[in-house]
């Protein structure tokens, strides 16, 4: 490539956060960024709020023995969100509502990946080579990117 083309865009962004509450408003931030950045037209909104339950889950669930690490990438068809942790154990069950009570809608906790499952084309988790991942996609919006 020469000198003085343009560099093109990342189509993907990796980043380590710390294992504490701080993380969710800094991982709602670079969501943002990353989706601006990457010119992603997925809803960032829905992408910051879905972004803030996996990253809570993540350190409300696991031990503080390492970073949580962020990586939102862009696709074809839209944007895929993942948080890592270095629990491997599965993060309840995003395919389906578990049989019994459906979460109480006054209680603070309970939400999170039911919110995931609602709002997400797709949703999981998988292995990792030092935990899991949890992900989720967002679909491209139609009209302008917000």
């Amino acid at each position: 490539m020469p000198p003085d083309a343009p560099v093109p865009p990342p189509s993907s962004w990796r980043i380590a956060l710390p294992h504490s509450t701080a993380a969710v408003p800094i991982a709602r931030a670079l969501v943002r960024t990353a989706l601006a950045d990457l010119e992603a037209a997925a809803d960032t909104d829905t992408a910051e709020l879905l972004t803030a339950e996996l990253v809570a889950n993540a350190v409300e669930h696991t031990d503080g023995s390492g970073p949580i690490e962020l990586v939102v990438e862009l696709m074809a068809t839209g944007c895929q969100v993942e948080v890592h942790d270095h629990d491997p154990g599965p993060p309840g069950d995003l395919s389906a509502l578990r049989p019994g009570t459906p979460p109480d809608p006054w209680q603070e906790h309970g939400r999170g990946l039911l919110l995931i499952r609602t709002l997400s084309s797709a949703c999981g988790h998988r292995a990792t080579e030092h935990g899991k991942a949890v992900w989720f996609t967002l679909p491209a919006a139609p009209g302008p990117r917000s």
